[in-house]
């Protein structure tokens, strides 16, 4: 019996012994070795930048806590400055990790940033914008609009501000929320730290309530409360009786205080005044409350 021969057929005899030959003519060793060293200085490169970044932002920490004032006003300043010194030394250093990382990898890095192709790209992806971001934040620092610890409103958000960088500005809400702002969004700052604030206490009335009767027991909660609150700046101005914008009664008294004790004050002369009227024997509607910064 004859088999018949097929002619170009390669046993998996034979693939075996093609790929043994191939294996065996790679340089194995080199390869990890080569491989080896770039893990090596990838590692090395990466705890160097580390390094640095750790002792760089202590650096600037020792720099900026050894120069802050003792002044509210000045501390707020530093602290301002020193988050964003904090944000300039870490981008750069990150760069400059990168950049090394990608140089042992054998990207062209140089070569990629120097490209007017890359660079037009970038532009298109958004490079405008970040530059729109740090201007807008230097103009910001440099005029001295707001600082870390002022109370403020941005748009429609409320609070006090955490951080200034070089892209975005941190305010915090009451309610704990952490907003992030591009500087660039920011047309319109309410900063309402850095003037004393009005406060106005409403006690709403009627026609018959006796203006006389309760205009007296305003006075003597005032002779007992105003020694303990330090913040209140000047004499309780009693501006009587007047009306809201809705056409409601109201018995108006107005405080000037410290800024960030509005509230406080507010509420305790409130219960107090509330205390006394019903003392007295007068009854009043329910009050509303209304917070007013100075014109």
């Amino acid at each position: 019996m004859s088999f018949p021969i097929l002619l170009g057929v390669t046993t998996p005899t034979k693939q075996v012994s093609i790929w043994m030959k191939l294996a065996a003519k790679i340089d194995w060793q080199q390869i990890l070795i080569n491989f080896g060293g770039k893990i090596l200085e990838i590692i090395f490169f990466c705890v160097l930048f580390w390094i640095i970044d750790r002792l760089g932002k202590r650096l600037l920490h020792h720099i900026f806590v050894t120069n802050a004032n003792t002044s509210l006003t000045a501390s707020n300043r530093v602290s301002t400055i020193f988050t964003l010194a904090l944000n300039i030394f870490h981008y750069t250093v990150m760069f400059f990790g990168i950049y090394a990382v990608l140089s042992v990898l054998g990207v062209p890095v140089g070569t990629l940033i120097a490209s007017a192709g890359i660079f037009s790209v970038a532009l298109g992806l958004g490079a405008q914008g970040f530059v729109s971001d740090i201007v807008t934040g230097f103009f910001i620092l440099l005029e001295d609009q707001i600082d870390v610890g002022d109370y403020v409103t941005i748009d429609t958000v409320e609070g006090t501000v955490s951080a200034i960088g070089l892209r975005t500005t941190q305010v915090t809400s009451p309610d704990g929320s952490l907003n992030f702002i591009p500087n660039r969004k920011i047309m319109v700052i309410s900063n309402k730290s850095r003037n004393d604030m009005r406060v106005l206490i409403d006690l709403v009335i009627t026609t018959s309530t006796p203006i006389d009767q309760l205009t007296t027991a305003v006075k003597q909660a005032n002779r007992t409360l105003i020694p303990q609150y330090p913040d209140i700046i000047g004499d309780p101005d009693i501006q009587g009786v007047t009306t809201q914008p809705d056409g409601t009664l109201v018995f108006r008294v107005q405080f000037y205080v410290k800024n960030g004790m509005q509230a406080t004050i507010q509420r305790d002369f409130l219960a107090a005044y509330l205390t006394a009227a019903k003392q007295a024997g007068i009854t009043l509607p329910s009050p509303t409350l209304n917070f007013h910064s100075p014109k």
